[in-house]
């Protein structure tokens, strides 16, 4: 069987803001083969990931994504990995196309799933997949009051794990941090794991991240996450054995495979956080969980846009028992909401489970997301080389 069509649908919100809220667009993949079509993420900029896979070849190893994999075979799992290799040979200087790989790549994995008619995990070698333990993953409120609020809300929803980042936090004072930090806690009471997530805010900044130590082991933080930039190994590495201690997660903006590993050596990291979207697909992402596993480093997936990027950021380290946290987004935006019929919800244990059903064992719902389409048409030279496939 080969690959008869790669379709992109650039879908967006009416209006979209300048918050750390990567639901407000998005890229999906659709890959057709026979009679059968599956469905990818992207996390990454719809518009320029689109040209990474039509834009004319530049040199011999600035080809356009779509010459790997357009036409190839999809019959077994080696079929997967030969696309992910001809793209990283025909592709790597063009920078963009680990993001553009990693929707094709997911889709890769749903499609061989539904033509086997087998789970995804169960493709990657687990033999069964374990529940994860969901925090719900939000950003911090403009004000102290708003962030408590939002703990309470989280709180009586039943979560027993929560995530606050990005907004103020790390902007503003000391003080004002402090307060956010307690803010948090208070409303979420003493039992439940808070984890704080910085949103690289202090780039490089060890002196600024050690000022927020001692508050963060006032609220007993699960872990601090990104407190710098992605690749900033010897700032993770000082802040790791900082006093006082304080669990470090990071890997959310490794786009390979290499950097992932890179982080998990050198950075001196608890928890490394992987987003298929963007890594390269569930392909990149397994490699790295069975790197963290010989490491003794703990998996997280990363996610907070729509159910189908969950399911695929799960499969990774579905069979994974001992790594139990997971990413699990609370506040997404009604159009990442309305990309799949199923949803992933907790159980009445507060646990989530990997969808039993073949491939990522989501239904894409195309007649919700029309009106969130955006039409693309690119020219070169007055040839067309791009338009927008009707939904």
């Amino acid at each position: 069987m080969k690959i008869e069509a790669v379709d992109l649908f650039y879908l967006s919100m009416p209006k979209v803001l300048d918050i750390g809220d990567g639901s407000q667009d998005a890229l999906l993949v659709r890959i057709r083969a026979g009679d059968y079509e599956g469905w990818g993420e992207c996390e990454a900029s719809p518009l320029t990931s689109i040209a990474s896979f039509v834009a004319p070849m530049s040199h011999s190893a600035c080809k356009p994504v779509k010459y790997s994999v357009e036409g190839k075979n999809i019959n077994d799992i080696a079929d997967i990995y030969n696309i992910s290799k001809l793209v990283y040979e025909n592709s790597f200087d063009l920078l963009q196309a680990d993001h553009m790989l990693s929707g094709i790549d997911i889709a890769l994995w749903d499609l061989l799933g539904k033509i086997k008619q087998a789970t995804v995990y169960s493709l990657l070698g687990y033999k069964k997949a374990y529940p994860k333990l969901p925090y719900a993953s939000q950003l911090f409120g403009n004000t102290p009051e708003e962030t408590f609020l939002k703990a309470k809300k989280s709180f009586d929803m039943g979560f027993k794990a929560v995530k606050f980042g990005w907004g103020p936090f790390g902007k503003g004072t000391l003080e004002e941090d402090v307060a956010q930090l307690r803010a948090a806690r208070e409303g979420l009471g003493k039992d439940i794991h808070l984890m704080i997530d910085a949103g690289t805010v202090w780039i490089d900044n060890n002196t600024d991240a050690s000022k927020r130590l001692n508050a963060l082991k006032e609220i007993n933080a699960y872990c601090l996450e990104e407190p710098f930039i992605n690749g900033e190994l010897a700032a993770y590495k000082q802040l790791s054995t900082a006093s006082p201690l304080c669990p470090l997660a990071a890997g959310e903006g490794c786009h390979n495979y290499a950097q992932a590993a890179a982080m998990i050596e050198y950075a001196g990291l608890r928890f490394i956080q992987i987003d298929t979207g963007r890594i390269g697909g569930i392909t990149a992402a397994k490699r790295v969980a069975d790197l963290a596993k010989a490491k003794g480093v703990t998996f997280i997936n990363h996610t907070f846009t729509s159910h189908l990027a969950l399911s695929a950021s799960l499969q990774p380290y579905a069979g994974i028992k001992d790594d139990l946290i997971c990413e699990y987004p609370v506040e997404s935006q009604q159009l990442a909401l309305d990309i799949t019929k199923e949803k992933i919800l907790p159980d009445s244990n507060g646990m989530i489970h990997v969808p039993d059903l073949p491939g990522l064992g989501m239904t894409v719902d195309t007649e919700k997301l029309r009106p969130y389409l955006v039409d693309v048409e690119i020219n070169v030279n007055g040839n067309n080389i791009y338009k927008t496939t009707a939904l």
